[in-house]
């Protein structure tokens, strides 16, 4: 069977090198299996010395060494390896032309890898310590689709372009006005028009550095489609949209791909994924130490073998539990008791301004709020947490309160394990594990990545004492799985401890997952907003998908939220009878 041994040398203590290679049974014997690195003091595996005893995993920093027993489908080498010890990428996906094709997979798991390989921009090593060729490549995948994209990404016969995941990054690489660096890019001359597809027009002449994270998001997938290109990759184009731009993307992206050009997409939004492709790649495997790409499926049986955690055709269980969504909204499960009430609230921000009439929440609620960006919600969620006071109205609250805000501080030095000091007295099996902060503790707060600095804040919102709990966009930066995670961890914490909370996100399948009420924002962006609600769970959804002009429908088999295809018979009759949500 083959063997890999992975060690984040992140996470591995130097000190602990010693006692690795004298516990090693194989050391013991006078063999060289763990050797001692004379760059960082830290510890090399020799796999296949190793004989999977698992004594230096189960003695060393958790987390830091990983000793993988692979399938024997697996025995050929890798596609790419990050160094001796580290990260292994099994299998491709494959771009087909005519086609917008889907890469579903946890953070970590070689996503953005595969895209970077197969955009050219950089060269595997095959397992190996210097790069492969491209003819190298096409002899590991001849007979296979890959063999002829391959071909002709050497011969330069299809040209590429690549829309990167950090989007953020953009104003350091380049300077200028949005206007300027979409109209140096572009070489089909369709400037104008797809400005005006992608709403960009109100901030062309502002810098790149001064445009927000979802209109940065909006310029990268400009300037990727506006070159000329037979196959266009896009890494998470929906982070930092709202819904309604989520939805607008989704169409644009959808509408690139014909019998000449091919698309592919990595996403994390599963409504959205299922939206915008015909067919994925699940890629499965352990974040950090390996991958494996999967045979392509159709995106409705990828997503549910995905949920499942089983691929049947390749015998393969890489989830323990399956992922099942209730088949319906559940009624309001909320109690009387009334936690926090407001009326007549009204709040000018410049020249935005933000009303809403009344509400409450009551003991025991789960809230979900929707709307578009510059609407209002982060605004209402600060004027309950206290952070912000209104010009007018009342917010009638004698409750403590925790609010885990939309923007993260990531600059302090301190270790996570002394920031969630109070996580781990309190919480640390309900929380700290579930959220697999345990392997972060020796990490300083200004090295994690936004996912990791995501869950980090969760569990400090959640570890203080409060009796409700304001959580703004807990979802960004986390792949699927995670954002389930968090999502059942959210329910439990506040069934368990008889809190309320309310949740702003802008993944709608997060807040079916986790919502009972809902609160809709409407209005016009940056100009006004009106919080309505708290509704009961159809009803609120109702009224925002009419806004969209969508309805949904649940899947038969795993029970997940599905958006119906504009005109179709189930489209038609669900708008006819007012019944936008579900059917059910």
């Amino acid at each position: 069977m083959p063997r890999i041994a992975v060690v984040n040398r992140d996470l591995f203590n130097p000190y602990e090198s010693e006692l690795m290679v004298n516990l090693c049974p194989v050391n013991r014997k006078g063999e060289p299996c763990i050797t001692i690195s004379p760059l960082d003091k830290k510890i090399n595996i020799d796999e296949k010395m190793c004989i999977g005893c698992g004594i230096c995993v189960n003695r060393s920093t958790p987390g830091s060494i990983h000793i993988i027993n692979l399938p024997d489908e697996l025995a050929s080498k890798p596609i790419h390896r990050y160094g001796q010890n580290g990260f292994h990428l099994y299998n491709l996906p494959v771009p087909l032309f005519g086609k917008v094709v889907g890469i579903l997979g946890r953070n970590g798991i070689g996503k953005s890898t595969a895209l970077k390989i197969l955009s050219g921009q950089f060269m595997p090593n095959l397992g190996g310590t210097t790069e492969a060729t491209y003819d190298d490549l096409i002899s590991y995948f001849k007979g296979s689709e890959a063999q002829d994209y391959l071909e002709r990404l050497k011969n330069k016969t299809i040209r590429v372009s690549y829309k990167p995941q950090q989007v953020d990054l953009i104003p350091k690489a380049t300077k200028g006005t949005v206007r300027q660096l979409l109209e140096r890019v572009d070489e089909k001359g369709q400037f104008a028009q797809i400005v005006k597809i992608l709403d960009l027009e109100h901030v062309l002449d502002n810098d790149v550095s001064k445009v927000s994270g979802g209109e940065l998001q909006r310029v990268a997938i400009a300037a990727t489609v506006l070159r000329k290109a037979d196959v266009y990759f896009f890494d998470e184009p929906s982070s930092y949209l709202d819904i309604k731009q989520r939805l607008n993307v989704s169409r644009f992206i959808r509408d690139l791909a014909d019998e000449k050009t091919a698309v592919m997409v990595v996403e994390h939004d599963l409504i959205i994924l299922d939206y915008m492709t015909e067919m994925i790649y699940l890629l499965y495997g352990k974040e950090g130490v390996y991958g494996i790409c999967s045979k392509i499926k159709s995106t409705r049986n990828g997503i549910n073998i995905y949920l499942s955690g089983f691929l049947r055709d390749e015998n393969m269980r890489f989830r323990d539990k399956a992922i099942t969504f209730k088949e319906r909204a559940e009624a309001r499960r909320g109690e009387s008791t009334v936690q926090v009430s407001w009326t007549g609230i009204k709040k000018k921000l410049g020249r935005f301004s933000l009303e809403s009439a009344f509400g409450s929440i009551h003991r025991k609620d789960i809230i979900g709020i929707l709307g578009e960006n510059g609407t209002g919600k982060t605004s209402f969620v600060k004027i309950l947490a206290g952070v912000d006071k209104p010009d007018a109205g009342e917010i009638d609250t004698s409750i403590k309160v925790s609010y885990k805000p939309q923007y993260l501080d990531s600059s302090s030095d301190e270790l996570v394990e002394n920031v969630l000091q109070d996580a781990i007295a309190k919480h640390n099996t309900q929380v700290v594990e579930p959220l697999g902060l345990t392997f972060l503790f020796t990490r300083k707060i200004n090295e994690l990545s936004g996912g990791e600095l995501q869950r980090v804040a969760i569990a400090i919102c959640l570890a203080k004492e409060a009796d409700v709990y304001l959580l703004d966009e807990p979802s960004a930066y986390l792949d699927v799985e995670q954002r389930l995670i968090v999502s059942k961890l959210i329910r439990d914490f506040m069934d368990l401890r008889g809190k309320s909370c309310m949740v702003v996100d802008h993944d709608l399948l997060f807040l079916d997952y986790l919502s009972e009420k809902l609160m809709v924002f409407e209005g016009q962006p940056a100009i006004f907003g009106m919080a309505t609600g708290p509704f009961p769970m159809g009803e609120g959804m109702t009224r925002f998908l009419t806004e969209l002009a969508l309805t949904f429908r649940r899947d038969p088999d795993s029970g997940r939220p599905r958006i119906n295809k504009e005109g179709s018979v189930l489209d038609r009759e669900q708008k006819s009878s007012k019944k936008y949500y579900y059917t059910a």
